[in-house]
């Protein structure tokens, strides 16, 4: 089974070569991007499937009408629709954007060696897969591994550690972002599966610092606040090989986007991740939180936000509305899809 996953994980980044030479392709014009993003937001802002996520009692609260869906360009061209400027909590979509700074800092061999790069096909806060894999943290994408890679950040102190991982998201989305501390309070006082998973990893010697620490910083970023629009820009950024289009900031090395994008395409949807990318082909990250951000290698990055999720933890409007995108623009990294 490992052998067929590694093998798996291989093919796709020789897929990520073939993607960049796809996205030297003409793009769809200004027109058709705005086009494709109203009539998406037409077509699913009715939709009443799903639920807010409950399990953190303050995302119980937001508003389940809201959504929003944006694309963002290489070059930092904006084309929205709907609710654009409401903050929401970024929740899991974080994790690519800090597994980065880790393989910025670090390089990727670190990050797979230290923590993982394969899925674990279980439940996003999963204790069980720490207990089947020797590894114990296997993928940056779930709260074990993404707890691992906090702790994995350079500093010598936890408010270095948390001053860098804001920075981080906050440079992704070219402005300064801030904490939710309403949410954070709910999270942490409500962390006790994530702190099992904390003390586990350290118990196993797959965490590298105090495990509290580690938890109380994990827990800040997934309350960072965030609209769809800067959403939509941090995915431009992986989009346009690692550099903020707005800013002009690198924030990865080209050469580690492809092994970047490869762990959202694999990972990005949990245990719904194989069924994602049947059906719309991008590499994406969502969060219970509401977002979802995919990547278009070389193009651009669509971004959604809506908070009701089905029974997987992903946003029903969210994913239908990408999958519209994907298929009306034929932008499937394999080829288009047909939407469903």
């Amino acid at each position: 089974m490992k052998l067929i996953l590694r093998s798996s994980f291989t093919v796709l980044i020789a897929l990520g070569t073939l993607c960049a030479q796809w996205a030297q392709a003409a793009s769809p014009s200004p027109d058709q991007l705005q086009q494709v993003v109203d009539a998406a937001y037409a077509r699913f802002k009715d939709v009443t499937d799903g639920k807010n996520a409950d399990y953190i009692p303050i995302l119980a609260t937001v508003p389940s009408d809201m959504f929003g869906v944006v694309i963002a360009t290489k070059d930092g061209k904006i084309y929205s629709a709907g609710e654009l400027d409401y903050v929401f909590s970024i929740q899991s979509v974080s994790k690519p954007f800090t597994a980065s700074l880790i393989m910025h800092e670090q390089g990727a061999k670190t990050l797979r060696e230290k923590i993982g790069v394969e899925p674990t096909g279980l439940p996003f806060n999963s204790k069980l897969a720490l207990e089947l894999y020797p590894e114990r943290s296997v993928n940056p994408l779930v709260n074990a591994g993404a707890i691992a890679a906090v702790s994995l950040v350079e500093a010598s102190s936890e408010e270095e550690r948390w001053r860098k991982v804001l920075g981080n998201i906050s440079d992704y989305a070219g402005r300064p972002l801030n904490v939710l501390e309403e949410v954070y309070n709910s999270e942490y006082e409500s962390a006790w599966s994530n702190r099992g998973i904390a003390n586990l990893l350290y118990n196993y010697g797959r965490l590298y610092s105090d495990p509290e620490e580690a938890l109380r910083v994990y827990t800040k970023q997934c309350s960072i606040g965030i609209n769809t629009v800067d959403l939509a820009m941090m995915g431009a950024t992986l989009a346009n090989s690692g550099v903020n289009p707005k800013t002009g900031k690198r924030l990865l090395d080209a050469e580690d986007v492809p092994e970047l994008l490869a762990i959202m395409a694999t990972a990005g949807f949990y245990d719904e991740s194989g069924e994602w990318m049947y059906s719309a082909g991008l590499p994406a990250k969502t969060g219970v939180g509401g977002g979802i951000v995919a990547v278009v290698p070389g193009k651009f990055a669509i971004a959604t936000f809506s908070p009701p999720l089905n029974e997987a933890g992903n946003s029903v409007r969210g994913m239908k509305a990408i999958r519209y995108i994907a298929g009306e623009l034929g932008v499937g990294l394999y080829g288009p899809n047909h939407e469903e």
